[in-house]
């Protein structure tokens, strides 16, 4: 007799099988608990251990304590962001806003799942009504995930039609997903059939079209949302800033000629996720001559004494938060040379400088033309831009050096609440060596506050 074959034409099952018994419920031993019963069980474990809930570890809450940082309320936290996101599409008269942008969908929920896989395969998305739900579409069987949020008001499955999970079916998929958004927005939007969408591929356009929805541009929905912090959202950047130097006082004693630029810029990731934090948006670590130009990435290149190493954090760390701040070290226990001092001493003072002129009603073209720019030699290796929004990643605004104005600048206002990194790279065209600083800074009513307070490399610079 031929053995038996599972459907898919897998491994045989055995002659002799090991039955297995039904699952009980630890509150009802001796009974089979039915299927109802045992989603429900599953709903409230997954809640109750969700990574979030759980927190973010003694190590972590230690650091902050010791810091004075209270805990923020994100119960509050998501209901004034959700405010945010119905005060913009309100604005603008859209019916509601669809968004697949992870970063958007955080903000929006504060649901997490694959954030970084999900970039490049869309599968995860959320709508948010201006009036009405917030439904939030999954990944298969990650449902879960969420159920412990108040925010989100009804999970589904979701409806993939991206090339990876579709291939040729792909236009055929979008129409069964356009179907179920144009339902929603029928059955939530009050008769308009606007919405504001932040990402879409084109048969998404194509699909939805056809069903008379009216898309407008869900991404500046969500920069403008995005761009001032309610207090709570502040302890949360601050407990992520907090983790964030944290972790840069152990690269900074572990920094020793002879490492590689990837073992020192492996510290970071590894304290970063002891603390709690999620990822790092780039590599940006070099050392000696890799510093100029800036960005390049991290690489096997050893450490050698006498080394500038200067790196960029671009890190997100606990609660979604972000912690964008540079700088640069002197490696080894010798002195700097002058060459290198210069460097620094420059990249220290047009921070300190462009800083200081930073408060609230101050518009962006103003900060471009009264920062402080750069001499001949260094304006040619100039950083991309002067400052930029931070949340929960690099944000709206983005004020490039007035040299820059005409091709690259835009107008607007600096808010209160708003928190921006101002950007120093001092490097000279054709040098050896650059320096890397970076400062986060909160917009408050009389002025400004830095957030990031690691200190300067005393050999280096005047202070630290």
């Amino acid at each position: 007799m031929e053995p038996l074959h599972s459907p898919g034409g897998g491994r045989p099952f055995g002659a002799r099988r090991r039955k297995i018994k039904p699952f009980e419920l630890p509150e009802h031993p001796g009974s089979a608990a039915s299927h109802d019963t045992l989603a429900a069980y599953a709903v409230e474990k997954a809640a109750s251990l969700n990574q979030h809930v759980i927190g973010y570890g003694e190590l972590a809450e230690r650091e902050w304590a010791a810091r004075g940082l209270d805990a923020p309320d994100m119960e509050v936290a998501r209901r004034y962001r959700l405010t945010r996101i119905r005060e913009q599409l309100s604005a603008r008269d859209v019916a509601g806003v669809l968004l697949y942008d992870p970063l958007n969908v955080r903000y929006a929920t504060d649901s997490t799942d694959m954030q970084l896989w999900c970039t490049h395969n869309p599968v995860r998305y959320a709508f948010v009504a201006t009036e009405g739900p917030v439904i939030l579409w999954d990944f298969h069987g990650c449902e879960h995930l969420s159920w412990h949020l108040e925010a989100v008001d009804e999970i589904r499955h979701g409806t993939a039609w991206y090339y990876y999970m579709a291939a040729q079916h792909a236009r055929e998929r979008a129409a069964v997903w356009a179907a179920e958004i144009a339902d929603v927005v029928t059955a939530h939007c009050g008769g308009s059939r606007r919405l504001a969408v932040d990402r879409i591929n084109p048969e998404g356009v194509d699909a939805l079209t056809a069903l008379g929805i009216v898309l407008t541009d869900g991404e500046a929905v969500m920069e403008r949302a995005r761009t001032v912090k309610s207090p709570d959202e502040l302890r949360a950047m601050r407990r992520a800033i907090a983790a964030c130097e944290a972790a840069m006082r152990v690269m900074e004693a572990e920094l020793r000629p002879g490492m590689t630029e990837n073992d020192l810029w492996a510290i970071l990731h590894a304290e970063n996720i002891r603390r709690g934090g999620e990822w790092i948006e780039t590599r940006l670590l070099t050392s000696g001559p890799r510093t100029n130009p800036w960005f390049q990435e991290c690489s096997a290149r050893v450490i050698e004494a006498g080394d500038l190493v200067a790196f960029d954090t671009d890190l997100i760390g606990p609660y979604g938060y972000c912690c964008d701040i540079s700088r640069t070290w002197l490696a080894g226990t010798g002195r700097p040379t002058d060459e290198q001092r210069a460097l620094y001493l420059i990249a220290q003072e047009q921070i300190d400088a462009n800083t200081e002129i930073l408060r609230a009603g101050r518009t962006f073209r103003e900060l471009a033309s009264s920062a402080m720019t750069l001499g001949p030699d260094y304006l040619p290796n100039r950083y991309s831009n002067l400052y930029h929004g931070v949340g929960l990643c690099d944000e709206y605004p983005s004020v490039p050096y007035f040299e820059d104005w005409d091709s690259a600048g835009y107008d607007g206002v600096l808010e209160a609440g708003t928190v921006v990194s101002v950007e120093s790279y001092v490097g000279r065209l054709g040098g050896r060596e650059g320096v890397k600083l970076e400062e986060q800074v909160l917009i408050t009513e009389s002025g400004h506050e830095r957030l990031s307070r690691y200190p300067f490399d005393v050999r280096l610079g005047e202070r630290g």
